[in-house]
């Protein structure tokens, strides 16, 4: 496991995880991309959600991610691919992201969005 794993997260859930961020991305909320932007939100605290992806190159870069989550007590949850999660999340096509910050969720992506916290607390 790379250094910025803390848990492993089974395939169903991390389905689950890409779901959720292309409601997000579609327009059912809003987000951040990349490590620089989700460091901020999660050092201010104003993310409500985390998604990392695990194949980062370097996996340093990522590190710190999760011991601010703790901090701040918001959830996080891994997946596997950096260019699904791009793609996900609407970027372009063979775009890359190594994370994702939830901002905010609208109401059509609240279910989906409760499901996924769940899972990661409880893998958490």
């Amino acid at each position: 496991m790379s250094v910025h794993i803390a848990f492993e997260t089974p395939k169903d859930v991390q389905d689950s995880v890409y779901e959720l961020v292309k409601l997000v991305g579609s327009g059912e909320g809003r987000l951040k991309k990349g490590s620089n932007e989700v460091t901020k939100a999660a050092e201010r605290g104003t993310a409500q959600m985390i998604v990392m992806a695990e194949n980062v190159n370097p996996a340093e870069l990522l590190a710190h991610i999760p011991l601010i989550c703790k901090e701040k007590k918001i959830p996080f949850i891994y997946v596997e691919d950096q260019a699904y999660l791009a793609e996900a999340a609407g970027m372009s096509s063979g775009a890359k992201t190594a994370a994702i910050a939830l901002m905010e969720v609208s109401k059509g992506a609240q279910e989906a969005f409760s499901g996924v916290k769940d899972q990661a607390d409880a893998l958490n």
